[in-house]
Formats: C-alpha cells, sequence, structure tokens
C-alpha cells in the first residue's frame, strides 16, 4: 500500500489493530503489519514520496524485493489524501478509482493537449478490477470515478475547468496514482487508488483545506476495507493454489 508521505501511511496504519514492523528497503522503509489481530489481513504499508516519478520508482522497489523473496504481492493500493471536483466529491469524502489516469503526460499543440497514448508512447490510464472497485465503494460508500494524476497540482480554477473538460468523469486529483499503477503493472500485479478529500480543485486556499478531516476519513474508510482487502487476498492465493 503506497502513500505519498509518512501522514498518510500512519492514518492507514490507525485503522489496524497490529503493530507495524519497520522492513528497509533500497531508498525507503516498509511498515509490515502482519495478519493478525481482528482484521486477519496483511499488509505493507509505504510512503513512496512525492508524485508519480518518485513513487513510481519506490513502488518498484517493493515490488521488485517481493518477487525476489518469492512472495509477490497480490494488490497494490495508492492511497492517501487528494483534491476532488466540487460538487461531486466534497471534502472528506472518500473516492475509489475506476481509472487511473495521467492528465497532464502528453503534448500541448495547436489544436490542444494530446495525452501520451495518443501520441503512441505507452498508456494515460490504468482500470483498476471492476469487481474490486464495486466491492470497495460498497463497504465505505465511497465514489467512484476517475482519479487523476498530475506532476503540478492544480491553483486556478481555469486549470480545474480545463481538466475537468477534458476528464469528464473525474473526482479527484493527486500526484502519485499512475506512477504506483505503472510499477505494479510491470510486475503485473492490480492496483486501485482509494482517496479521501482534503481540498477543493481549484483555486489555492489553504485556509481552506482540511487535512485532518481527510486523514481521519481515511482511517475510518480503511477500517471498513479491511475485509475486502483480505477476500481479495484469499481469492488470489486460492488461484496460484495447485489444483
Amino acid at each position: 500500500m503506497a502513500t505519498a508521505v509518512p501522514a498518510e501511511r500512519d492514518a492507514v496504519a490507525r485503522a489496524f489493530a497490529t503493530q507495524a514492523i519497520e522492513v528497509p528497503l533500497p531508498g525507503a522503509v516498509l511498515h509490515r503489519i502482519g495478519g493478525q489481530g481482528h482484521t486477519g489481513v496483511a499488509l505493507d504499508l509505504l510512503a513512496a514520496g512525492v508524485g508519480p516519478g518518485l513513487a513510481a520508482a519506490t513502488a518498484a522497489s517493493a515490488l521488485t524485493a517481493a518477487a525476489l523473496r518469492g512472495t509477490p504481492y497480490d494488490l497494490v493500493v495508492c492511497t492517501g489524501i487528494a483534491g476532488g471536483f466540487a460538487p461531486h466529491a466534497p471534502v472528506g469524502s472518500l473516492v475509489v478509482a475506476d481509472a487511473i489516469v495521467a492528465a497532464d503526460l502528453g503534448a500541448e499543440t495547436p489544436d490542444g493537449f494530446l495525452p501520451v497514448a495518443e501520441l503512441g508512447f505507452g498508456t494515460s490510464a490504468h482500470r483498476p478490477p471492476e469487481s474490486l472497485v464495486r466491492d470497495l465503494a460498497g463497504a465505505t460508500g465511497a465514489r467512484t470515478g476517475a482519479v487523476l494524476t498530475v506532476s503540478t497540482v492544480t491553483g486556478s480554477a481555469a486549470r480545474a475547468a480545463e481538466l475537468h473538460a477534458r476528464h469528464p468523469h473525474a473526482l479527484a486529483e493527486a500526484m502519485e496514482g499512475f506512477g504506483v499503477a505503472e510499477a505494479a503493472a510491470a510486475h503485473g500485479t492490480p492496483a486501485v487508488e482509494v482517496r479521501a478529500v482534503s481540498n477543493p480543485v481549484g483555486p489555492r486556499d489553504r485556509a481552506a483545506w482540511r487535512i485532518g478531516d481527510a486523514l481521519a476519513a481515511l482511517t475510518e474508510g480503511f477500517g471498513k476495507l479491511a475485509p475486502v482487502l483480505e477476500s481479495w487476498r484469499v481469492g488470489k492465493q486460492h488461484e496460484r493454489s495447485p489444483r
């Protein structure tokens, strides 16, 4: 489970009863929560860094380490706080991505923005498993829609309107999801993004941010998501077991 910063990682950890064990990685430290206590779910929590590049590199390090020790991950979850597109994703709400979109990866042209996929290079979006998105949203009452990954956080109404015009299905923007999903895809591992909204996407107004409320929503949400994650883990292990 990858967040940008330790405060987000710790908010997720508070949803679980077990004590985290620190596991060193190149350039990072995993916080491992064993499958004990009331949840039964085993999680590795990773503060992967801010932005798609660093988050991708750090997530790839964790995925590779797990593969080399013969215990590959069943699922990668990118999570943390995010800006929400009003009125669809109000402050304090949870969003589960049904698409993880690289919103500003591409080229400006005289006719407008071209996503990198339309330029013929790679992909511009990752689609989490539909059944998992449905189950995660059902467990928490979260909204489902696209979560945009940007390298520069939106700070104006014009930029917010431009992004939403290009991505009308978008509910939130953050900075790490697409990078984490790219790392997961390289390992053939499903990825999903879960965000708690701390502020509206638009003019930068730090006085209006509700980071504490969003972190609390993240803790509450993952308390409800534990059974869904455990069910996914058991299902994947059953798929890999010999018939």
